[in-house]
């Protein structure tokens, strides 16, 4: 008999004060375009491979952001994903740690991290 939960996460939901302006910024880091349905008044669903990650401004409050990265995005190049995020103005909280990661805020406070794997 297969176990009833699978060891498999389907979908990340990141707390968002402004669905519309989250969804913006989020599609442009990502290079994903920004079409899609906003569903219910407060849900986006990135187009993402793998994990899923939903934008939700119903959840949202100063207290539900991440203090630290819940998990992180994935990178071939970690020099040229920081110098990118750089020039895209986003708020770094770490340098290159280890030539492997770094840590950074996004509009909300959000901390998430991008990682080379």
């Amino acid at each position: 008999m297969a176990h009833p939960i699978q060891n498999k996460i389907g979908t990340v939901f990141i707390p968002v004060s402004n669905i519309e302006k989250a969804r913006d910024w989020y599609c442009d880091i990502l290079g994903v375009d920004a079409f899609g349905e906003i569903q219910f008044g407060h849900l986006f669903v990135l187009p993402m491979e793998g994990t899923g990650i939903v934008l939700d401004s119903k959840i949202y409050s100063v207290d539900n952001i991440f203090k630290n990265p819940a998990f992180h995005l994935n990178t071939t190049d970690i020099e040229e994903a920081f110098q990118f995020m750089k020039s895209k103005g986003v708020t770094l909280v770490t340098d290159i740690e280890h030539e492997h990661y770094f840590n950074f805020r996004d509009p909300d406070g959000n901390m998430l991290m991008v990682c080379k794997c």
